[in-house]
């Protein structure tokens, strides 16, 4: 954790209650062990759309449609998400999630990889896109993001901090997740100074950035 448990605590505990779907989802997903977005997160999240109402948005990384449909209840009235997922497990329950939470004519799920979806989707149609999926491949999907976000479009990046570890040595980190250590830090490097990019690294949930396209 990179913000103090008792500040994150007692910042949660001030958050209001989801819709009665995104609960159950939520319950289920701590029940299973599956990743989604953190509370704190979920309120930038808020905020941002509010800010920005979004025509069309892209995520990477379904997982369980948690964060999809909760986007969905901020997006432009005609907006539309594409949402995309490769793991096969979590496809069918995203999709009936999804149903059931009666968003099936704002969110569309595209099954596979996203390095290979992307290039088939067109140029500079998103205006905001949230990336929350392999974190050893952010920087890959870079370019592609790049070439699909409008001008002035946002890009927001989860988990970039990875619980803190991103300071530390590499020969500090197990050996499993160096690659990650290794691949977050040049990706930061280059959102940091990318041309086409001004972004802000957060210190919020397990730290984000947030990128405008210039």
């Amino acid at each position: 954790m990179i913000v103090e448990e008792r500040i994150v605590s007692y910042i949660n505990s001030l958050e209001k209650e989801n819709s009665p779907v995104l609960e159950e989802i939520e319950k289920e997903a701590r029940k299973d062990g599956v990743p989604i977005i953190r509370k704190e997160m979920e309120s930038f999240l808020r905020v941002m759309l509010s800010i920005k109402k979004p025509m069309r948005i892209l995520e990477l990384g379904t997982a369980v449609g948690y964060s999809a449909i909760l986007m969905s209840e901020y997006i432009n009235e005609k907006g539309q998400i594409i949402t995309i997922e490769n793991y096969d497990k979590r496809i069918p329950i995203a999709k009936e999630n999804i149903k059931k939470a009666g968003r099936e004519n704002v969110i569309k799920l595209l099954e596979g990889d996203a390095m290979e979806i992307m290039p088939t989707l067109e140029r500079d149609q998103f205006d905001f896109v949230f990336m929350d999926a392999a974190k050893a491949q952010y920087i890959h999907f870079l370019p592609e993001v790049l070439r699909l976000m409008k001008k002035d479009g946002v890009l927001i990046t989860d988990n970039v901090l990875q619980e803190g570890d991103l300071i530390q040595s590499k020969y500090v980190v197990r050996r499993r997740d160096r690659t990650i250590h290794k691949r977050m830090r040049e990706y930061l490097e280059v959102v940091k100074n990318h041309p086409q990019l001004e972004t802000s690294i957060v210190p919020i949930g397990d730290g984000i950035t947030m990128s405008v396209k210039k």
